[in-house]
């Protein structure tokens, strides 16, 4: 079985892997034309300084294992601590994929304004450091983090794919960048009205999502880790959800495109967490749940609080997954129909954990960051773009050669 179970993990950190390409084009689609290589660029470079930082730092303090050995030994050929046929290996980089998960989200709240080196830094301190604390502590146990919930609140904290570890920390971290950003040249006047900044390219979003959408079931389903843990209920929860966010967004926004197509995606996160334990039609209430507030909070952080969150990745990710998080320990209880073992306190508690984490762990980085180096490009560079600020370069470039 040790082959079946690394094939298996292979292919779910293969798709996963595919849905930093929605990231990416998610952002295309919805920054205006002079950023759009920088949020490709942004996406692909936090990526390779994701795998870095959790290669050498992040993915021991998670799980207490590192990959310094000789090649023998962490293959798992030798029998010293690793398991066959290098399944500890594609494992890593099954759950990296979800570590690069939050420079990715983060990169679509800050977009348009941030400096490129200081939130390179950023990725690499929360990557190493602030993600992997949590993650061990909810997927590792680690110091007995879920020995506690268990004995104080009657079940352990259920986050199957991480609705709180993996979304719920990008955006509140993200939320914490946003703030300290402060909002993009021109986008709030002089009487505090919103100005409009439309998405550059409803295409790029729509393809961004879809990938995204594609992708997730990676994300959700492999989250089993092996072949014999695999369970269709995973799937067809994930698929109910995001049906359920797509409907309530359409209806709620008044069949606004990006909203509807961000929809399908404020329901996979929320149920994220309790996709092993619902019912498909609990999974669909919880889907239904956060597109709506998804479509709420955006337009809560725009027009009213004044948080110019881009991409609106607080709402998306930060709402609906904890959103998610509460939402497994109502629905996976087995009186509506849920598998059960899994408690409200237990979820509450666990959840509100995850967001004090990412809050201060976002705020002491983009803190310090803020205070040292600087993390908003000047605005000159702004008005510019960042495309040809940062990369020198525009998304067309040929558009700026005149022929002869």
């Amino acid at each position: 079985m040790a082959g079946n179970d690394v094939f298996f993990v292979l292919m779910g950190a293969i798709m996963v892997l595919a849905m930093h390409a929605g990231f990416a084009f998610l952002e295309v689609g919805t920054v205006r034309k002079k950023n759009q290589v920088n949020a490709l660029v942004k996406i692909m470079v936090d990526f390779a300084g994701s795998t870095l930082a959790y290669f050498f730092i992040g993915y021991s303090i998670a799980y207490g294992i590192d990959f310094l050995s000789a090649a023998s030994v962490i293959s798992g050929d030798t029998g010293e601590g690793y398991a066959p046929q290098g399944y500890d290996l594609v494992k890593f980089f099954f759950l990296l994929t979800f570590a690069a998960a939050i420079p990715a989200i983060i990169s679509g709240g800050i977009a348009e304004r941030a400096r490129f080196y200081p939130q390179l830094i950023a990725t690499v301190l929360l990557v190493a450091l602030i993600y992997p604390l949590f993650e061990g502590m909810v997927w590792n146990g680690n110091f007995g983090f879920q020995d506690f919930m268990e004995a104080t609140f009657g079940a352990p904290f259920n986050d199957f794919a991480g609705s709180i570890v993996v979304h719920a920390m990008g955006g509140w971290i993200a939320l914490a960048a946003v703030i300290m950003l402060g909002a993009r040249s021109g986008r709030y006047r002089a009487d505090g009205r919103l100005q409009a900044m439309p998405p550059s390219s409803v295409p790029w979003l729509a393809l961004g999502a879809w990938i995204l959408s594609v992708g997730w079931f990676g994300f959700n389903v492999m989250s089993a880790q092996g072949v014999e843990g695999v369970t269709g209920l995973v799937a067809v929860n994930s698929l109910m959800a995001m049906v359920g966010g797509i409907l309530a967004a359409l209806f709620v926004s008044k069949n606004d495109p990006g909203f509807v197509h961000n929809g399908a995606l404020a329901g996979l996160v929320a149920v994220c967490a309790g996709s092993n334990v619902m019912h498909p039609v609990g999974a669909a209430v919880t889907g239904g749940l956060a597109g709506a507030l998804f479509v709420w909070g955006f337009n809560q952080c725009q027009n009213k609080w004044k948080i110019d969150d881009v991409l609106g990745v607080w709402p998306l990710h930060g709402m609906c997954g904890l959103l998610g998080g509460l939402m497994c320990g109502v629905f996976g209880l087995e009186a509506l129909g849920g598998m059960g073992g899994v408690t409200f306190m237990s979820q509450l508690v666990g959840s509100l954990f995850g967001v004090v984490v990412a809050l201060i762990g976002g705020l002491v980085v983009y803190g310090l960051l803020k205070k040292t180096v600087g993390i908003r490009l000047t605005e000159a560079e702004e008005f510019a773009g960042a495309d040809l600020s940062i990369h020198q370069t525009s998304a067309n470039p040929e558009e700026g050669v005149q022929l002869r």
